[in-house]
C-alpha cells in the first residue's frame, strides 16, 4: 500500500481500511503465539501500513484545523 493510493480515499474509507488493517494484525499475532505463522515479515509489513494510515489521517487533522 502506498501513501499516494491511501490520500485518494476518503476518511470513511481510511477507517474501514485502519479497523481491517487492526484485525489483521490480530489475527497474526493469534497465528504467531500459537506457532502457526510461516512469515514473520507479515507483522511488519501490516504495522507499517496502520502507520501510513494514521500519518494520513492525521495530516488530514491538522490541515483541518488550520
Amino acid at each position: 500500500m502506498d501513501a499516494k493510493e491511501l490520500r485518494a480515499k476518503n476518511d470513511k474509507q481510511l477507517q474501514e481500511e485502519l479497523l481491517a488493517l487492526r484485525q489483521e494484525q490480530f489475527n497474526l499475532a493469534m497465528q504467531q503465539a500459537s506457532g502457526q505463522m510461516p512469515r514473520g515479515h507479515q507483522i511488519h509489513n501490516v504495522r507499517k501500513n496502520i502507520a501510513r494510515v494514521k500519518t494520513v489521517l492525521a495530516e488530514r487533522a491538522k490541515a483541518v484545523g488550520k
